[in-house]
C-alpha cells in the first residue's frame, strides 16, 4: 500500500473513499428493495444473445471470452434495440444431508440437525446498461435460512474501449463491495467452483482475509485490457460503517486502519476453439476487529497464482480446468497481543483449489474438485482443532442438468433452470480426521460428508 500512497496522498484516498462510501450506503438502501447481479437473464435480453453465449453450460458463472469481454466492457454490449429492462430475479433451493447429525450447538437457528429443506436465497439483481459506459451488476438477496435481506453484490462499472498504439484496449473503474468480485475470468474467491453450495454444509476450513470481505468493504479499482491479453488491476478498499453493515445485514470484521489495496495481472490467450490464463493476484490491509478498541491492527497480507483453461471446439463438448493458490501472512498484532486469543503473532494460511468440467451440448456437466487448507499450528486460535492446526481437505462431485438457458430453448431468454446434485466428501476437516464439534464432543471429518440436491433458477 505504501507503494502506492506515495503517488496518491492518504487525505485525497481518504476523501474519495469516504466519497464513495456514501454512495455505497444509498445503494445499499435501495437493494434491499429492489437490486441487482451477474451471470443474470437481463444480460441475456440486452445484447440479444443466448446466456449459453458468455456462460459454460448455459448457466452459472464460469465464463466464455465473449463473457470475459462483455464484464470487461462494464457490461454495457447491447443488440442497439430500446425497452430493454435491466432487471431480473433468481431463486436457489435445496435439500442437505449430512453422514452424521450435526451437534445441537452446530446447527442452523430453526432448523434441525440433519436432513434440511430451504429456500436459501432469493434475488433480485439491477444488471445491465445504464449508459453508453456505465453499466451494473448489483444483487440484493432474501436468506431464507437467515431470514435475512441483504445487500449481496455490488459492481458498478465505468468502460472505454479505444485504440492503443494499433491495438484495440479497454480502461475502465468499478465501484464494487468485493475485491475478487471484479475478477474478469471467475476463477477467485467470490466464482470459484462450487458455483451453489449449502448453508448447511460445514464449510472448507479458514480463508485468506481477500475471500473474506464480501460485503464489508466500498473499494474503487482501475482496470486495462490491453490488446485482447493482458490484464492488469488495483483497487483501493475501506470498510464500511457499522451503521451502514447493520443496515444492510453484511458481516462486521472490524475497521481498516489504512487502505487496503486489491491487484490483478494475467495473460489471456484465446485460441477460438480454446483459451487459457495465467495470473496471480494479491492483497494486503490492517484490520483493527474492534471498532471500540482502535490503534492496535492485525496485518493481513496475500500472494496468490491462477489459471484457467477451456476447450470449447464447437460447443457440444466443453471441457474446463480452473486452478488457483493462495498463502496469507498474517502479523496477529491485536488478536494476540491485545486479546491473548492466539498464541502466535505470526501465522499463515495455505490455500488450494483445483476444479475439471464437462458439459455435453450446453445441457448436460459433470465438475470435480478438491479442496485443501492448512495453516501453522495454533491451539488457542483454533480451538476445535485436536492438533491445533486448521487443516481441511476434501473433493467436491456435481452432476447437473441446465434444460433451459440456450437459443430456442423454451422461455429463451426469460427462463433459465438448471439442476444438480453435489457431493462434499472431507478427508481432513480442522486439523486431522477428527475434531471437536461445538458440544465439545470428537466428531470424524468425514461425518461432515454432505449430499445436496439442488434447484437453480432465474429469469
Amino acid at each position: 500500500m505504501s507503494v502506492f500512497t506515495a503517488n496518491f496522498p492518504k487525505p485525497c484516498g481518504r476523501y474519495w473513499l469516504q466519497f464513495f462510501r456514501n454512495i455505497a450506503c444509498a445503494v445499499s438502501l435501495f437493494g434491499i428493495s429492489a437490486s441487482v447481479a451477474l451471470a443474470v437473464p437481463s444480460y441475456a435480453r440486452q445484447t440479444g444473445a443466448d446466456c449459453a453465449s458468455c456462460h459454460i453450460g448455459g448457466f452459472g458463472p464460469q465464463l466464455t471470452p465473449y463473457g470475459m469481454k462483455f464484464k470487461l466492457g462494464g457490461y454495457t454490449d447491447t443488440d442497439g434495440k430500446d425497452g430493454k429492462i435491466p432487471l431480473s430475479a433468481m431463486l436457489v433451493a435445496n435439500w442437505t444431508q449430512t453422514a452424521k447429525n450435526v451437534a445441537e450447538a452446530d446447527k442452523v437457528p430453526r432448523y434441525d440437525t440433519n436432513n434440511n429443506a430451504a429456500v436459501q436465497e432469493a434475488s433480485l439483481f439491477l444488471a445491465g446498461r445504464m449508459t453508453e459506459n456505465i453499466g451494473t451488476f448489483i444483487q440484493a438477496t432474501y436468506s431464507g435460512v437467515e431470514r435475512l435481506s441483504s445487500l449481496d453484490q455490488v459492481d458498478i462499472r465505468y468502460a472505454r474501449t479505444m485504440e492503443l498504439f494499433g491495438q484495440e484496449s479497454t480502461f475502465g473503474l468499478s465501484l464494487n463491495n468485493n475485491p475478487t468480485l471484479t475478477d474478469p475470468f471467475n476463477t477467485l474467491g467470490q466464482w470459484r467452483f462450487p458455483y451453489t453450495s449449502s448453508d448447511f454444509n460445514a464449510g472448507y476450513g479458514p480463508s485468506p482475509l481477500v475471500e473474506s470481505l464480501g460485503g464489508s468493504v466500498i473499494g474503487v479499482n482501475a482496470y486495462t485490457f490491453l490488446n485482447n491479453g493482458i490484464y492488469a488491476e488495483l483497487g483501493l478498499y475501506d470498510t464500511l460503517s457499522a451503521s451502514t453493515l447493520n443496515k444492510i445485514n453484511a458481516e462486521d470484521i472490524g475497521q481498516f486502519k489504512g487502505l487496503g489495496t486489491y491487484w490483478r495481472v494475467a495473460y489471456f490467450k484465446d485460441m477460438k476453439r480454446d483459451n487459457f490464463q495465467v495470473g496471480l493476484f494479491g492483497f494486503n490491509a490492517r484490520v483493527q476487529p474492534d471498532r471500540n478498541d482502535l490503534g492496535t491492527a492485525n496485518n493481513y497480507f496475500d500472494l496468490g497464482v491462477d489459471g484457467t483453461y477451456q476447450f470449447l471446439g464447437n460447443r457440444e463438448h466443453i471441457f474446463t480446468l480452473n486452478a488457483s493458490y493462495a498463502k496469507e501472512w498474517q502479523k496477529l498484532n491485536y488478536t494476540y497481543g491485545n486479546l491473548a486469543e492466539a498464541d502466535n503473532l505470526k501465522n499463515n494460511i495455505n490455500q488450494f483449489r483445483l476444479a475439471g468440467s464437462y458439459y455435453y451440448n450446453q445441457t448436460w456437466g459433470a465438475t470435480a474438485g478438491i479442496f485443501d487448507t492448512r495453516g501453522s499450528t495454533d491451539r488457542t486460535l483454533y480451538s476445535n482443532s485436536l492438533s491445533g492446526r486448521p487443516t481441511t481437505t476434501g473433493y467436491l462431485l456435481q452432476a447437473d442438468w441446465t434444460p433451459w438457458g440456450k437459443e430456442n430453448s423454451w422461455g429463451a431468454p426469460y427462463a433459465n433452470v438448471r439442476l444438480g446434485a453435489q457431493y462434499t466428501g472431507y478427508s481432513r476437516f480442522m486439523g486431522g480426521s477428527s475434531y471437536l464439534d461445538g458440544d465439545g464432543n470428537q466428531r470424524r471429518a468425514n461425518d461432515n460428508n454432505t449430499t445436496m440436491l439442488f434447484l437453480w433458477m432465474s429469469l
